[in-house]
């Protein structure tokens, strides 16, 4: 005889993914391809603060083939992108006090890595966010969306 306690433990282990908290964080890689490995991220809205992390897979050193990953709203990448090259590489090719820029890790080399969290209540629903790499000439090739979810 199948008992009700046993019955009652194995439907709840069946449901358990529906009330596991959402990822608040995401693996993104970047290579000497000038590309990063995934053109879309979603944050849940349930998150408190969201983590990137941030690898470059290359060999390259910073100097020949940097990349990092900024985080600004759509409409501000190309003033931010502009700005940035004025930051120089001392400043990653970000201005530094830039308030248009939502998060943004250090310039890595090939095998460097870093973690970059930002206060996901920094997003506004319905606002369009792209992510790109400031290192010159890489801009146009590696971008892509982050989008808000429920």
């Amino acid at each position: 005889m199948i008992r009700p306690s046993l019955v009652a433990g194995l439907l709840g282990l069946c449901s358990l993914p529906l009330w596991a908290a959402p990822p608040c964080s995401v693996d993104l890689e970047a290579s000497d391809r000038i590309a990063y490995d995934r053109e879309l991220i979603e944050v849940s809205r349930s998150c408190r603060e969201f983590t990137v992390n941030l690898r470059h897979s290359g060999t390259q050193e910073k100097t020949r083939m940097g990349h990092n990953w900024v985080l600004v709203r759509a409409a501000d990448l190309p003033a931010v992108h502009d700005s940035g090259l004025l930051g120089g590489f001392a400043n990653g090719f970000v201005q530094p006090g830039d308030a248009r820029v939502i998060a943004a890790s250090r310039l890595l080399g090939g095998g460097e890595s870093q973690a970059v969290t930002f206060a996901v209540s920094r997003l506004q629903p319905g606002e369009q966010y792209r992510f790109f790499c400031s290192f010159p000439g890489h801009g146009g090739l590696m971008q892509g969306r982050l989008r808000l979810v429920d």
